[in-house]
């Protein structure tokens, strides 16, 4: 069975920086999709960002220019570095690993 950790999280200022990194138990990490999803309280989760074994990417509208998705294949981690963060990136941040390989998640916290 594939363990999927997050790390990163943490609580931070409006406009600071944070980097998640995802990281699995398995290697498939370095050539499957590999999203970043969050659930803010009370709303469903959604997709903050992925990236394709590839090296495509993509982004949620609300965090384009913001938010960068990146894969180290050397420490076998998908991270998502987190710049100019605002009080509506709260939420509990959460990695996929294709198909449905989910992490524990790591909450992020920006206080206004």
């Amino acid at each position: 069975q594939v363990k999927v950790i997050e790390s990163g999280g943490g609580l931070v200022q409006a406009g600071e920086s944070l980097r998640l990194s995802c990281a699995a138990s398995s290697s498939i990490l370095d050539a499957n999709v590999v999203g970043w999803h969050r659930q803010a309280p009370g709303k469903q989760r959604e997709l903050v960002a992925y990236i394709t074994g590839a090296g495509f990417t993509n982004y949620a509208d609300a965090v384009k220019g913001r938010f960068t998705i990146s894969r180290d294949t050397v420490e076998h981690t998908v991270n998502l570095q987190m710049n100019s963060l605002k009080p509506e990136d709260t939420g509990v941040y959460y990695c996929l690993l294709s198909p449905d390989h989910w992490g524990q998640g790591t909450q992020v916290t920006v206080s206004s």
